[in-house]
């Protein structure tokens, strides 16, 4: 019997017909090890972006840390009103509908794209205070506001490559999004190298060479991250809107006129998860308050420890984005069991991914904080941290594939309250106990992250033991 391809599988769900275990293993590795290698990639990218900065000054790097944690907040609200959408894409294309997928696609363009122009203005307004509210000292609040403003006026084209890739992922096309996700990051390598240090001067076989180079330092690195997610975006939406077997919209006519009910689903999904984005990472940037005191050697420590830890974390996400499209087409489809299967194939995988990247973290820690900075003090309270939170990767896992499963079948109420109450019950409140009572540091930080992530991950597989998430009315 010849071996069935992912296009072959993804239409055994929709059309009610049993699956083997080694059907749904293949179909489980198929989706997901597109989206890890590409998110794998985008991390290296991401060190090699980071060690670039690294070697402009611990207050350069301290700059940017200062305002990462609430760039993360801002692209996960984006990413969270985007999701609304794409939820509803795989429940139709699950149920055999490609035609009113379509029709939600033309919707959520238009809305998205006012949200995002909203967001990015929000941003600019607060660019200039923003530094100066999250306590940061004056030798970098200059730097982190002009980065910050580039970022908010990036916004616009980083919310609509959200919303292609996660209908081009929900339609059960993991390679392409995955494979430009890839490109910006290795564009944004390059625009750096050109942006943020001066002429590099060369000298191949004997012949001297002069590559141009901006020396805009920090600014450079904003606009070199601008100049990719815009170009990735209009790669995403031209693939999605031309190319895309099952969304294309060159072949139809349609209106792209939001209407009431489209946008009521897309709010029931999305308005959880944006709030939660909005208090968790109210959260990160609380820590990043309680952080800065300690000085510029813990904070750009501190960011480059969460870069180099997201080499372990990213295959979780790539696994949750799998996960997410088996689920949420199983739902469409009404296949109960198919739902309740790749639920546990996808978190198994997870947590056993991550374990083995806990242990390689835990023993080359020394190693990737040394390629983030070559100042000693970063490099040790890097690896300190690192070594710490290698104990809880596991249980991240089960905690990044089941909000995955979670949101591919539109249960985000739920989930949402957990991770708040874990964030602010656990993770804040021990991580002002360490560092401010007990006077820990940047350790008393990351013994806390450790102990909320491994909470949070057992209370996730508490709720994916039951059957309350998996709603399943008709598949008409």
């Amino acid at each position: 019997m010849a071996t069935l391809g992912k296009d072959a599988l993804l239409a055994m769900i929709r059309d009610g017909k049993a699956m083997t275990l080694k059907q749904e293993l293949r179909l489980t590795a198929l989706l997901s090890i597109p989206a890890i290698l590409a998110q794998l990639t985008s991390i290296l990218m991401q060190y090699i972006d980071a060690s670039m900065v690294g070697r402009l000054g611990a207050d350069d790097s301290a700059s940017i840390g200062l305002v990462s944690t609430t760039i993360w907040l801002f692209a996960g609200v984006c990413n969270a009103a985007t999701t609304g959408f794409s939820v509803q894409v795989a429940h139709l294309i699950g149920a055999g509908r490609p035609a009113e997928a379509r029709s939600v696609l033309r919707q959520s363009m238009i809305t998205i794209l006012i949200f995002g122009l909203a967001v990015g203005l929000a941003g600019c307004l607060i660019s200039p205070f923003l530094p100066t509210w999250l306590k940061g000292n004056d030798h970098i609040t200059g730097k982190a506001s002009t980065y910050f403003l580039i970022f908010s006026l990036a916004i616009p084209f980083l919310t609509l490559d959200f919303l292609a890739s996660g209908m081009l992922r929900s339609s059960g096309n993991i390679k392409v999004p995955s494979m430009l996700n890839v490109m910006m990051g290795v564009l944004d390598v390059i625009f750096n190298f050109f942006l943020i240090f001066p002429a590099h001067n060369l000298q191949v076989m004997g012949i001297d060479f002069t590559l141009p180079g901006a020396n805009l330092g920090v600014t450079g690195a904003a606009l070199g991250t601008f100049l990719a997610e815009m170009i990735t975006c209009f790669a995403m939406v031209y693939y999605m809107c031309f190319k895309s077997k099952e969304l294309r919209l060159n072949h139809e006519h349609g209106s792209f006129k939001p209407r009431g009910q489209c946008l009521r689903k897309a709010f029931k999904i999305s308005l959880p998860m944006g709030l939660q984005h909005i208090v968790m990472c109210s959260a990160q940037i609380t820590i990043t308050a309680i952080v800065a005191p300690l000085g510029s050697i813990a904070l750009a420590a501190n960011t480059f420890a969460i870069t180099a830890e997201s080499l372990c974390y990213m295959p979780g996400y790539g696994i949750a984005d799998a996960a997410t499209t088996l689920v949420g087409q199983s739902i469409g489809a009404a296949r109960r069991d198919l739902t309740r299967r790749f639920a546990n194939i996808t978190v198994v995988m997870g947590m056993t991914v991550m374990g083995l990247m806990g242990v390689l973290m835990w023993i080359g820690a020394p190693v990737m904080m040394s390629i983030m900075s070559p100042v000693p003090g970063i490099i040790e309270q890097g690896t300190a941290a690192l070594r710490i939170e290698a104990w809880a990767e596991p249980m991240f896992a089960a905690a990044i594939v089941s909000y995955g499963i979670f949101v591919g079948a539109g249960d985000t109420l739920i989930p949402c309250a957990m991770n708040v109450v874990s964030m602010w019950g656990v993770r804040i409140t021990l991580s002002a106990l360490f560092v401010l009572h007990y006077h820990m540091g940047l350790t008393g930080v990351w013994t806390a992250m450790c102990i909320e992530l491994i909470f949070r991950g057992s209370i996730y597989l508490w709720r994916l033991k039951s059957d309350r998430w998996i709603k399943i009315k008709h598949k008409a």
